[in-house]
């Protein structure tokens, strides 16, 4: 006979056990078993919301005092199945202690991140990266704006505070799978090989470049790397500068 513990089920008929699992799971394991972790959490009910309410507590405080939170896919992804949910249990919790997510929006250049926080949250990929490409505009100033895209020269401007931003709101929301420095990890790997790097991502098929915007993909099925792809758009020098700027080599 199993132990008592073993036997034990919640008011749902949840094995406590495989509760406690995991949330272990989501406490300790690989980042992989984390995200598996959220899928069955989110399949068990008020109990699986219950626990990831309170491991997005938990690490609340290291989400806003560390200046980058390494693996910012796990909560990111806690958050956004809680957002989804929209019961009224899970959106004051999120009210209460997430109202602008799980990434620090504290820019340097005081601009306004909020938008591109909840079109990513929705995974609402493609009007991100369009928003993203704005938010790169103002960063470069007024000039810029106006102009509507930007010089080789003015990334490496950028401010780093900024840009970690930017690039965390990415990974926070795509389970990890989309970002620049996810874009330059695979670059570096590749040893800055364009033509391979963009084979890789899926913004090229032999000699053919991907057709924007309906050639490329705007979900989580999309290659490690797809997204975000504006740059590609002014081509090499911009993302040369993107994927080269200080702030990576700070980290």
């Amino acid at each position: 006979m199993g132990n008592s513990t073993t036997n034990l089920v919640t008011s749902g008929g949840i094995p406590t056990n495989r509760l406690e699992d995991l949330q272990s799971l989501l406490a300790t394991a690989s980042v992989k078993k984390q995200l598996e972790a959220i899928d069955e959490l989110m399949s068990l009910g008020e109990p699986g919301y219950t626990i990831l309410m309170n491991f997005l507590l938990a690490e609340k405080d290291r989400l806003f005092e560390a200046p980058i939170y390494r693996e910012i896919a796990v909560p990111g992804k806690a958050y956004q199945v809680l957002c989804k949910l929209a019961l009224p249990e899970t959106s004051k919790f999120l009210e209460t202690h997430f109202p602008q997510g799980v990434v620090r929006l504290d820019s340097d250049t005081e601009i306004d991140y909020a938008p591109l926080q909840v079109l990513l949250a929705r995974q609402d990929f493609l009007q991100a990266d369009k928003l993203t490409l704005q938010k790169f505009c103002e960063l470069a100033g007024d000039a810029t704006v106006q102009r509507k895209w930007v010089y080789f020269t003015e990334v490496k401007l950028f401010s780093p505070k900024d840009l970690q931003i930017i690039n965390q709101l990415w990974l926070a929301h795509s389970e990890g799978k989309f970002g620049f420095s996810v874009q330059r990890e695979i670059w570096l790997s590749l040893g800055k090989n364009w033509e391979k790097l963009w084979i890789q991502i899926g913004w090229k098929s032999g000699n053919i470049w991907t057709r924007y915007p309906d050639g490329f993909n705007w979900s989580l099925t999309a290659p490690r790397g797809h997204l975000p792809l504006s740059n590609q758009l002014r081509g090499v020098r911009v993302m040369e500068s993107l994927l080269g700027h200080p702030t990576w080599i700070q980290e």
